[in-house]
C-alpha cells in the first residue's frame, strides 16, 4: 500500500511539473504595485523566512525607505517551524490552541497589509499533504480578509546543501509544487503573488546566501529585499547623474543642481536630491543587486579628483574614470539608512519579547493566574516601541547633501 501511495505522489508531481507552469500562474496573479498609505500596518507572517530577518531588518528597511513620507508601521510575526495552522506556535498547553494563538497574534497587530510566507514546512509532506495545506492557506486568507487587510503571498524558497544525504531534487520539487499551489490560490482569489523561489535559487548558484540548507544569511536578506521591490513594482532604474564641464561653466542632468562651479573649474559643488535612501550593502550583496548610483563628470582636465559629501571624503578617481562614471557606494545617505536599520532592529527586538515573552504560559497562557500581573510590563513596552517608530519616522526622509568635487593637489 505504501508503495502505491508514493508512486501516485510522484506521478502527480510529474504531471503538475509538465502541465502546470508557475510562471503562467504568476502572469494571472494581481501584480499592481504596492502603494502604502498613512496609518498602514504592515505585518510579516510566516515561518523562519520572516523570523530570521529579525537579525537584519532588510525587508522592513526597504519598505520604510521607499515610503518616507508615509506614516507606516511594521510588525514581524515570523515563527520558525510554523505552518498555516500555527503548529510552530504550540508552546502553550491548551487553551489557547496553537491555531488560536496564531489568530490572536494576527488580530492584535491590526494589519492592513500582510506579507504571507508559508509552505516551506508543509512541503515536507510532499504531494500527499498538498490538499491539507491548501485548505489551511485558504482558511488563513479568509481570516485576514475578514480583518480588511490586503494579502501579498510569497512562494517558498529552495533548499541548498552539500549534504549528500539530503535528496535535494525531491525536496525542491516539493517546494516548487507548493509554490505553484500558492500562486494558483493567489490568482483565484485576486491576490498578489511574488515568486522568490527562482531568484533565490539563481542567486544561490553564484554566492552563498543560504545557510544550514534552508535559511537565508544577511546577503540573502539584502537580496530578498531587492526581489520584493521588483515584485511589488517598486524597482527603479540605476540612478545616473551627469555633469558636463566646459570653459563657460558646468551643466547637470535633470536630477542634479549645480551650486558653484568655481572660478577656475577646479572645484565643483552640487546637490543630487534623492527620492529615497539606499539600502546599506555588503560587497557580497553588490554581486547580486547593483543598485549604487552612478556619477559621471565630463570635461575634467587630466588628473585625479576627490568627491566629498557634506565635507566627508567618499571617493577619489581619475578624470578618465569620472567620465566613464563612478559608483557612489558610501556617504551620508548610507550612514542615515544604517542608523534607521539599527533602530528597526531595536524596535523589533522589543516587539519580539513582548509578544513572545519568556515564561509565556505563566504570563499570557493557561497559567496566567500565577504571573499574569506581568502582562502590564509587556504592555509598557509599547511606549518604547512607539518612541523608536517616531525616531524612524524622523530619519527616513532623505536629507540634502552638498557634494564637492575637487582636483587633488589644489
Amino acid at each position: 500500500m505504501r508503495k502505491v501511495s508514493v508512486t501516485f505522489g510522484h506521478i502527480l508531481l510529474l504531471l503538475l511539473t509538465i502541465f502546470y507552469k508557475p510562471e503562467e500562474v504568476l502572469a494571472q496573479s494581481k501584480t499592481s504595485g504596492l502603494d502604502l498609505k498613512d496609518g498602514d500596518r504592515v505585518v510579516f507572517l510566516g515561518n523562519s523566512l520572516f523570523e530570521n530577518d529579525f537579525q537584519y531588518g532588510y525587508l522592513e528597511l526597504a519598505l520604510t525607505t521607499r515610503f518616507p513620507d508615509k506614516n507606516v508601521t511594521f510588525r514581524n510575526l515570523g515563527w520558525s517551524g510554523d505552518n498555516v495552522w500555527g503548529d510552530g506556535r504550540s508552546t502553550f498547553t491548551n487553551p489557547p490552541t496553537a491555531y488560536q494563538h496564531l489568530m490572536q497574534n494576527i488580530i492584535k497587530t491590526q494589519p492592513t497589509v500582510v506579507f504571507l510566507g508559508y509552505g516551506g514546512v508543509e512541503a515536507q509532506e510532499g504531494a500527499a499533504g498538498l490538499a491539507h495545506f491548501k485548505d489551511g492557506l485558504n482558511n488563513l486568507l479568509n481570516k485576514i480578509d475578514s480583518l480588511g487587510a490586503k494579502t501579498i503571498l510569497l512562494s517558498t524558497i529552495p533548499v541548498a546543501s552539500s549534504d549528500t544525504s539530503i535528496n535535494l531534487s525531491k525536496r525542491n520539487a516539493d517546494l516548487e509544487l507548493y509554490s505553484s499551489a500558492i500562486a494558483k490560490i493567489a490568482a483565484d482569489r485576486g491576490k498578489q503573488f511574488i515568486d522568490i523561489y527562482k531568484p533565490i535559487l539563481d542567486a544561490s548558484k553564484q554566492i552563498t546566501i543560504i545557510e544550514n540548507g534552508v535559511h537565508l544569511n544577511e546577503t540573502g536578506y539584502y537580496y530578498l529585499a531587492n526581489v520584493l521591490e521588483n515584485g511589488l513594482g517598486l524597482k527603479t532604474e540605476k540612478p545616473v547623474t551627469t555633469i558636463s564641464i566646459s570653459k563657460t561653466g558646468a551643466e547637470a542632468s535633470a536630477n542634479a543642481k549645480i551650486l558653484d562651479s568655481g572660478k577656475d573649474l577646479t572645484s565643483l559643488q552640487f546637490v543630487i536630491p534623492e527620492k529615497f535612501l539606499p539600502l546599506p550593502v555588503s560587497p557580497e550583496g553588490e554581486k547580486l543587486a547593483d543598485t549604487a548610483p552612478v556619477l559621471k563628470i565630463t570635461g575634467l582636465k587630466k588628473g585625479f579628483y576627490t568627491l566629498t559629501a557634506n565635507d566627508d571624503q567618499i571617493v577619489s578617481a581619475s578624470a578618465k574614470d569620472w567620465e566613464k562614471g563612478v559608483e557612489i557606494k558610501q556617504g551620508p545617505s548610507y550612514f542615515q539608512s544604517a542608523e534607521i536599520k539599527d533602530m528597526i532592529l531595536k524596535k523589533n527586538e522589543l516587539h519580539f519579547f513582548q509578544y513572545r515573552p519568556i515564561n509565556e504560559t505563566y504570563i499570557i497562557g493557561f497559567r496566567a493566574y500565577e504571573q499574569g500581573k506581568h502582562v502590564k510590563d509587556l504592555e509598557d513596552q509599547d511606549i518604547l516601541i512607539k518612541w523608536l517608530e517616531g525616531q524612524i519616522a524622523l530619519q527616513r526622509m532623505p536629507k540634502e547633501i552638498v557634494y564637492r568635487l575637487s582636483a587633488i593637489g589644489n
